[in-house]
């Protein structure tokens, strides 16, 4: 009776969007694992791991704004900017590295603060809100720098510690662990918690939730100071695995992050939200990105294929909750 239990447990997983999103990543890494033999080395393992990090930390925070009904479109610029600044700052005043990447947290956290109160008291919808604000955070960005690169410490200088948060020196790719104890911890919050409990109870029915007793409006702020928290640790990623920031880099990678949480199963409409699907679309689009040089196709045919997939997961989701409607 119990193995007809985890069977039937088992077979509805995988009717699951993310269940399938699973499928779609072993499939993907199967393919091009066939397809090439130079994608076999571990040499390509280790350039998937290094893309997935700060797009992990993008998704992951973005999962949060996603759970409420909204999205932020400012977190790829902001990413940069924050590691732009950053890096800046501390060139300039000849600070040491873990000041710089201290700045780059703050600086991602206050745009999220910024978002948040656009949002939230001012009332602006938050795709244009967002919008705006990834306009600014270029325009900062390259207003304070002059539009000039930031070059954060090479690993081999003796301020080149922080590139071990993710990759040791003998190229281990430590980051997977680091990124799966953030992304289990904040599953924990999303489900777990009151905070994560609130955020999907307003993204389900956000005048419900308010007639419940829940403020909407505090819990939508946080949800984008998290966001925007998210995108800060983000450019920590980001600089640990490029060293070089240049002005304007980031536009983009929020496209990339949305469409990594959509994939994994959370819904554009609101109320479903989960971080283990969202780190599995993170996979797929950076299997994606690796993957189709090596059969030669270039980055453009991503961002086209990528359009397909998240059509697709769009559409998954439609008709999820026109059934869950029926029911």
């Amino acid at each position: 009776m119990a193995e007809k239990h985890k069977h039937n447990r088992g077979k509805e997983f995988f009717g699951t969007q993310q269940g399938i999103a699973l499928i779609v990543l072993i499939a993907l890494y199967i393919f091009f694992f066939a397809m090439s033999k130079p994608f076999r080395t571990s040499t390509t393992l280790a350039s998937i791991f290094d893309s997935s990090y700060y797009l992990a930390l993008l998704a992951i925070g973005v999962t949060f704004t996603i759970a409420v009904g909204a999205f932020d479109m400012s977190i790829g610029a902001v990413m940069n900017t924050s590691a732009l600044v950053g890096g800046f700052i501390a060139q300039k005043y000849g600070l040491n590295v873990g000041v710089a990447l201290l700045i780059t947290v703050i600086i991602g956290t206050l745009f999220g603060v910024l978002n948040g109160i656009l949002i939230t008291k001012l009332k602006i919808i938050p795709f244009v809100t967002t919008l705006a604000t990834q306009m600014l955070a270029v325009g900062l960005g390259s207003i304070i720098t002059k539009v000039q690169t930031s070059n954060y410490p090479l690993r081999t200088s003796p301020e080149g510690w922080y590139k071990s948060i993710f990759k040791l020196d003998s190229g281990f790719p430590i980051g997977i662990f680091v990124i799966a104890a953030i992304a289990i911890i904040m599953a924990i919050v999303l489900k777990k918690t009151k905070f994560g409990r609130y955020l999907l109870a307003i993204g389900s029915n956000t005048e419900a939730a308010r007639l419940s007793g829940i403020n909407t409006q505090k819990y939508i702020f946080l949800a984008f100071v998290l966001c925007g928290f998210f995108a800060g640790l983000a450019g920590v990623a980001y600089a640990a695995t490029y060293t070089t920031i240049l002005p304007g880099e980031g536009v983009g990678f929020e496209l990339d992050a949305i469409a990594s949480a959509v994939i994994g199963g959370s819904s554009l409409a609101g109320g479903k939200a989960g971080i283990a699907g969202t780190i599995v679309g993170v996979f797929i689009m950076t299997i994606l990105k690796v993957g189709l040089p090596f059969i030669g196709l270039q980055s453009h045919y991503q961002t086209f294929i990528t359009g397909i997939v998240l059509i697709l997961a769009v559409y998954l989701d439609v008709v999820r909750n026109i059934r869950e409607k029926k029911q």
